[in-house]
């Protein structure tokens, strides 16, 4: 998760920058059972799957950030309403993207941008709007929590083929402070606009490379956006997303 995002970050190579986390520990699923996760496919020299998204309205998606280095509306689109990486669905190229204001490349804070779609979803059974969490709710410790996506199953190994979910449960934001300000060589710093998620003291499971972006659901309700970790599943530092609840007045101004 945070070593290999952090490489790409600084070097900000085109194929590398889109790529930061991935379904550890989880299982095959179905796009039926996520309706409102969609892929986040990038050009370089052919089309691939490189990070996921979330609809919000049938207009609108919302990513990560940091999934749009070196990107133009030429070389992002989505693939909706398919299980299978790559193949299937409904392809939607994009109109614009806009990453929060406050957004920051180097500690990832406001790690989140809205997709403004070439064309309206119709929604199905494959396809459907997440409801976006309450501005400035306040999720519970312990709470279970679910990635999906379809990013490697292994810390640098292969994207998955078909959409895989996993459960974590939300870890104290104070401890999940504390740990990473002791990571070495180099702390990072966990902000209240990001939430921690995992198998704290046990670890795999979790999301890592190509699964940036994605969304972390109570029940169905959007509350996280992937973005960053040390590694994948590991037991001491816990996996971070972007805290939609820091900005869903945001989301709502500007998915109009």
């Amino acid at each position: 998760m945070a070593s290999p995002t952090w490489i790409c970050l600084l070097f900000a190579v085109a194929a590398c920058s889109v790529s930061a986390q991935r379904i550890v520990g989880g299982e095959d699923t179905t796009i039926e059972q996520y309706p409102s996760l969609v892929q986040l496919e990038s050009r370089v020299l052919v089309w691939s799957q490189s990070c996921a998204a979330t609809i919000i309205t049938n207009f609108h998606a919302v990513s990560a950030a940091h999934c749009f280095i070196l990107a133009s509306t030429t070389t992002r689109r989505i693939r909706a309403g398919t299980s299978m990486r790559g193949t299937g669905g409904t392809v939607v190229g994009l109109d614009w993207f806009r990453h929060h204001p406050t957004y920051s490349l180097f500690t990832l804070d406001a790690d989140i941008t809205i997709l403004r779609l070439s064309s309206p979803l119709i929604y199905t059974d494959q396809i459907a709007r997440a409801p976006v969490i309450s501005q400035d709710f306040d999720l519970p410790d312990n709470l279970p929590v679910v990635h999906a996506g379809w990013g490697t199953t292994e810390e640098g190994g292969r994207p998955s083929e078909i959409v895989q979910d996993v459960t974590v449960y939300t870890i104290n934001h104070a401890l999940c402070v504390e740990r990473y300000s002791n990571l070495t060589p180099v702390p990072r710093t966990v902000t209240a606009n990001m939430i921690c998620a995992g198998i704290l003291d046990v670890g795999g499971k979790d999301a890592c490379q190509g699964d940036s972006g994605g969304p972390l659901y109570y029940g169905e309700i959007l509350v996280g956006v992937v973005s960053w970790g040390e590694g994948c599943a590991n037991d001491t530092y816990p996996g971070v997303s972007t805290r939609v609840a820091s900005y869903t007045n945001w989301i709502i101004e500007t998915a109009v």
